[in-house]
């Protein structure tokens, strides 16, 4: 029999060998741990937003009005404050995102010190996306800037983006319907939102104007055009057509009304709602489809509201206070995503209040706030242009024109480039396809477009297109067409905006881009000047038709032309003497180009170039390339641009010869029958 005493020491190193073992054991299990939470931790990439959630342990009657709560973040070359939202309860979230890779830190604060907003810290690491990343979504490249030159749209690392847009003004609403699955339905009754998304994202399309919010809007017992019977007829709403019913479009989405109903002003309770009171549900499904649009590639540009809602606004709301927090709120809410942001759709500076005003209302949200802390550029919607608006040294960051279609209005673009301060521009509403806006008095009635889906109609809109952008809308542009803009899905509406989609002008938009980039980035260099061209203008001012545009690059080697329909042949000077030019025709219609005669026109001693006949009698697109000087051959060639004096001159002199001793010899036989 062993004694204890014995088998003592044996215990005990066998003891301290297991704890050994288990603390080994232990150590690796943890370290094992540690690296499967890390692997399965979603990678956090620059440009790519992030959401902070905080919980208020106070209560609040209006959480909207009364509390503010922010972060201050840090990270590389990045020191700034960004503020969050409400969202409901007791619940405050705030979106950041890393504008580049590195170690980012945040420390939050609230304007109530309320423990569960203020105080909290976090840190994060961002990584770059892969080139390939970048290229299955353009938008990882960075948010939109402007180009060194201040004249085109650029990521963050100088890409080009050139917009080719829409106005999906109702996105928010249930006209644009939300599928949870990803079944793709055809473009019909049935089809939603994510089915227009693929539809456009295919025909090239990368941005949409969105107008956040309709507070004044719903389908009641009163007149889509309701005023108060003050002496002043103050707006209550302007604004568009439920067809069938007489009264305003229903703007709701699953979340409700963008604002809380009763509201303020007297006798007018149910049909102008508190605009202190905000519904953060109706905002969380725009937020969905915010997100889903910049997962396939396409920016958002989002407008706060309609003016036709700001007059009572005014009155009744503590302007400007109210309206910046509004502004701010969307501000906050959607400046983490790679969006355009604006204060204002302002498409009539009627039925609102003035420009002026709504200057008031950005400066006090800037002072409360500061500027969006990510660099998201500042637009809107204007008529007729953002320029004619609020001046040249405002707070406009990207210019618009619109609302006034003709191709006598292109010429806002043309004084926006030659700004000594200028701003990259485009025309955020043209002419839309097939537009009317017939809703009777009060409304648009207008009469000079065509039929939408016809050619005439495709003609009228390509007029948009190649117009302003050769009139210095190097920025992109925006399509639009009647249905669309007002998300007609009613039954009696005269055209549904499913059927409007699928119009040809639409498909068309995307040889736009290809017709910039024709000559790559140099497109960003074009400057705009319609008198190279001669003639140029018909003297129909309110049309479509009849008139050319032409942008040069400064050093005359470039050339991008765009002929009307009905545009007589043509002159094209201002190039560079006794040039060769590549020249080639380009076809709006199907994005293809074509050589000019024989692929080269030539231009005269005095930087003349004779542009032959067109293909035929539609509208075209032509482009120029400087190739060097005319060498000898080719300036003794007959050419095909050259006068008909200049290339037969000499058969003239024999002509003239023959003729005149054919004359001599007359004289001489008539005066000997005299004798």
């Amino acid at each position: 029999m062993i004694k204890p005493a014995i088998l003592n020491p044996f215990f005990s190193t066998l003891q301290k060998i297991t704890m050994k073992l288990l603390k080994r054991l232990i150590f690796a299990m943890v370290f094992t741990a540690f690296h499967l939470v890390a692997d399965a931790a979603p990678e956090i990439h620059v440009w790519e937003m992030q959401e902070l959630t905080f919980t208020a342990r106070n209560a609040y009657k209006n959480a909207y009005t009364d509390v503010t709560v922010w972060v201050d973040l840090s990270g590389p070359d990045f020191n700034k404050r960004v503020y969050g939202f409400w969202d409901g309860g007791n619940i405050f979230r705030l979106r950041l995102v890393a504008t580049h890779a590195g170690d980012w830190s945040w420390k939050s604060g609230s304007s109530s010190g309320d423990g569960g907003l203020t105080g909290k810290t976090g840190s994060f690491t961002a990584v770059d996306w892969s080139e390939n990343e970048k290229n299955e979504n353009p938008l990882r490249r960075g948010f939109i800037r402007t180009s060194a030159n201040r004249h085109a749209l650029i990521y963050a690392d100088s890409t080009p983006y050139f917009a080719i847009g829409e106005t999906w003004f109702s996105l928010g609403s249930n006209r644009f319907k939300w599928y949870d699955d990803d079944v793709e339905r055809p473009i019909g009754p049935n089809a939603g939102f994510k089915d227009y998304v693929r539809y456009r994202k295919a025909q090239g399309y990368n941005w949409v104007n969105v107008i956040a919010a309709y507070p004044n809007w719903k389908t009641d017992d009163s007149s889509w055009l309701l005023r108060m019977y003050d002496s002043a007829r103050t707006t209550v709403r302007s604004a568009w057509l439920e067809f069938g019913t007489g009264s305003a479009k229903n703007m709701d989405n699953e979340g409700g009304k963008p604002f809380f109903f009763p509201g303020k002003v007297p006798g007018y309770e149910n049909f102008f709602p508190d605009m202190d009171r905000i519904n953060p549900e109706y905002f969380k499904y725009l937020d969905r489809k915010i997100a889903y649009l910049n997962a396939n590639g396409f920016v958002p540009f989002i407008e706060a509201s309609r003016r036709d809602a700001s007059l009572l606004w005014y009155k009744y709301y503590g302007w400007p206070r109210s309206y910046s927090r509004f502004m701010q709120y969307i501000f906050s809410r959607y400046q983490a995503y790679n969006t355009i942001l604006g204060p204002v759709h302002l498409d009539i500076i009627d039925l609102t209040v003035s420009p002026d005003d709504y200057v008031i209302a950005i400066r006090d949200m800037e002072k409360e706030y500061g500027p969006p802390p990510f660099g998201n550029l500042l637009s809107a919607n204007a008529n007729p242009s953002t320029l004619e608006n609020w001046g040249e040294d405002s707070w406009i960051m990207l210019h618009q024109i619109g609302n006034k279609r003709e191709h006598n209005n292109y010429w806002y673009l043309t004084e926006i480039y030659n700004l000594k301060n200028p701003g990259p521009a485009l025309n955020g509403e043209p002419y839309y396809a097939g537009y009317k806006d017939a809703r009777g008095e009060g409304a648009v009635n207008y009469t000079r477009g065509a039929e939408g889906g016809t050619d005439r109609d495709n003609a009228f809109v390509r007029s948009g297109m190649y117009g302003c952008f050769l009139s210095g809308a190097l920025a992109g542009h925006v399509y639009g067409a009647e249905g669309i803009w007002g998300g007609d899905i009613e039954p009696a509406a005269p055209i549904h905006m499913w059927d409007a989609f699928l119009w040809r002008s639409g498909a068309e938009m995307q040889f736009l881009k290809t017709f910039a980039f024709s000559i790559g980035e140099r497109y960003q260099e074009l400057v705009p000047l319609p008198d190279l061209v001669s003639p140029n203008k018909s003297p129909d001012i309110l049309s479509y038709e009849g008139w050319a545009y032409c942008a040069r690059t400064p050093d005359k080697n470039i050339f991008l032309a765009y002929f009307e329909m009905g545009c007589p042949r043509a002159d094209i000077r201002g190039a560079r003497l006794n040039g060769v030019y590549r020249a080639q025709w380009f076809n709006p219609r199907n994005g293809t180009w074509t050589d000019v005669e024989d692929g080269k026109l030539f231009s005269s001693n005095i930087g003349i170039i004779r542009i032959p006949d067109f293909p035929d009698k539609v509208d075209w697109g032509l482009k120029l390339i400087y190739e060097g000087p005319r060498n000898n051959m080719q300036r003794n060639r007959v050419l095909p641009n050259e006068s008909w004096l200049k290339k037969n001159i000499k058969k003239v002199g024999y002509i003239g010869a023959i003729v005149l001793l054919v004359l001599l010899v007359s004289v001489f036989i008539t005066r000997l029958r005299k004798r």
